[in-house]
């Protein structure tokens, strides 16, 4: 096992390390109660529009630093729709979950006309969507709170999987076994992935990376093993996770994507169409924050003008956070949910601990200009040595 292999993997992992370092920290000072079975669930469940957003965020700041100020009114005004035609109109929850989702294509479309086409900057087409998408939710709401929604739409969020599947064994069998079955794909996806590469890894390395990450799956199944099972969220999250994975690591878009954040004129020699892999970014980025809209919702029961506000800034500091690059073309999905986790755990802890939410906002804003300076510090260094 050589020192580079091992400088490499410690490169790779570090964020996950320092998620690692956080949790423990709050662990002990909240004296047990972050990584109790029920707050892990609820951190999930808290969590989970801002997971959301950050993985369509992770995409924006792919394509050249770009950032969509507008989802949090997104979320707000798809949320009064939903409030509108579920509990006002009673119409079938399946028919108003496929037209906000459709809504939000909309939205996303033409936010990405005027971003791609038009080339009017990212930054103001977007802070007009959030005045105007927050100015229709006020409109639609009539500036008041809808509630309550029906128990399934509050299942989206609020439910678990085995209780939804009417699975009766026990909780604890049901959910590690779960956990073994996850394990044994993981391990043959990475054996499969270690065979086609040419330059292999280390044998004891690549041993010692995949018991770790079968320990942690075990880990972090025991909280729902030991409470109700596993959230319906996660899986919907988890889903999602490894669809836009694979979409930016293995598809021909996806690599695009990653071109016109390095260099987007070299991308347009290339022959790639710039301005529809932007247009489709910004697209995908509001109808993202259409299912957030969705989620929360679902986990607050009910439709509220004020729903959102915020959210978008949380989405860009877990994006960066996470190791995105401040001018496009570096980060990773997994980085931005690894990310939005780390923030996930701070506002969790410090509220946990009764830290106001003055305090809990600076330590948020030093999250982010930390994250984006070591980034910006790294480049220069490698700039440096290779002039010298």
């Amino acid at each position: 096992m050589n020192y580079l292999s091992i400088k490499k993997s410690i490169k790779q992992y570090a964020m996950t390390i320092t998620l690692i370092a956080i949790t423990l920290l709050f662990e002990f000072l909240t004296k047990g109660v972050l990584l109790s079975p029920q707050n892990i669930t609820n951190l999930i469940m808290q969590n989970s529009c801002i997971l959301l957003l950050s993985i369509g965020m992770m995409l924006c700041i792919l394509t050249g630093g770009n950032i969509d100020l507008s989802v949090g009114s997104v979320l707000a005004f798809v949320g009064a729709i939903n409030g509108k035609l579920i509990i006002t109109k009673e119409m079938p929850i399946h028919f108003v979950i496929s037209l906000v989702i459709f809504l939000g294509f909309l939205i996303g479309a033409w936010q990405g006309f005027w971003i791609a086409y038009v080339r009017i900057p990212s930054f103001i087409v977007t802070l007009s969507g959030m005045l105007i998408f927050r100015g229709l939710a006020v409109l639609t709401l009539k500036g008041m709170t809808l509630t309550p929604f029906p128990n399934i739409f509050q299942e989206i969020s609020g439910g678990f999987v085995f209780n939804f599947l009417k699975i009766k064994y026990k909780t604890q069998f049901v959910t590690y076994t779960f956990a073994l079955i996850l394990t044994i794909i993981y391990i043959c996806l990475q054996v499969l992935k270690r065979n086609k590469k040419e330059r292999r890894d280390n044998i004891y390395l690549f041993l010692i990376k995949n018991v770790f990450v079968c320990i942690v799956i075990f880990l972090c199944v025991t909280p729902f093993a030991n409470f109700k099972g596993i959230p319906i969220i996660l899986i919907i999250l988890g889903i999602i996770t490894l669809f836009y994975s694979f979409v930016t690591q293995k598809t021909i878009y996806g690599r695009y994507v990653y071109a016109v954040g390095g260099n987007e004129k070299a991308a347009k020699c290339s022959g790639i169409d710039t301005n529809k892999v932007l247009f489709y970014v910004y697209v995908n980025m509001s109808v993202l924050a259409a299912i957030a809209g969705i989620v929360f919702s679902s986990r607050t029961n009910s439709a509220s003008p004020q729903a959102g506000i915020n959210f978008e800034l949380d989405a860009v500091t877990s994006c960066y956070i996470g190791g995105a690059s401040a001018s496009g073309g570096i980060g990773t999905i997994m980085g931005a949910i690894i990310g939005g986790t780390v923030m996930g755990v701070l506002n969790n802890g410090m509220s946990i601990m009764g830290i106001a939410s003055d305090v809990q906002m600076t330590i948020k804003g030093i999250a982010l200009i930390t994250a984006v300076a070591f980034d910006v510090i790294s480049k220069n260094s490698k700039v440096i040595r290779n002039v010298v």
